[in-house]
């Protein structure tokens, strides 16, 4: 499995985590932004950066970090690692 499809299966495992906790999700990937998937509930969102096998970079964490959002969001990243069924999560 090439990088663009291991990535593009974690990130809708992502979705589908995020579907079963109550948010309406969004895959936002393809716009080459700082997030790959958006969830919105009716108290809160998320905005999630998804990797496989690393954590976001330096230069990845400072434009999470410097990403206005308001109050009610949380900005996250999923790390899949290879053979395990959830994700490791951060919240940035």
């Amino acid at each position: 499995m090439n990088a663009k499809a291991k990535g593009g299966k974690n990130e809708r495992r992502t979705m589908r985590l995020l579907e079963s906790s109550g948010y309406a999700v969004t895959r936002a990937a393809a716009s080459l932004g700082v997030f790959d998937v958006v969830g919105i509930s009716a108290t809160d969102f998320v905005l999630v950066q998804v990797k496989s096998n690393r954590w976001p970079d330096a230069a990845e964490m400072e434009s999470i970090k410097g990403f206005r959002a308001p109050a009610n969001c949380r900005k996250l990243a999923h790390r899949w690692r290879d053979r395990v069924r959830l994700p490791d999560v951060r919240e940035v």
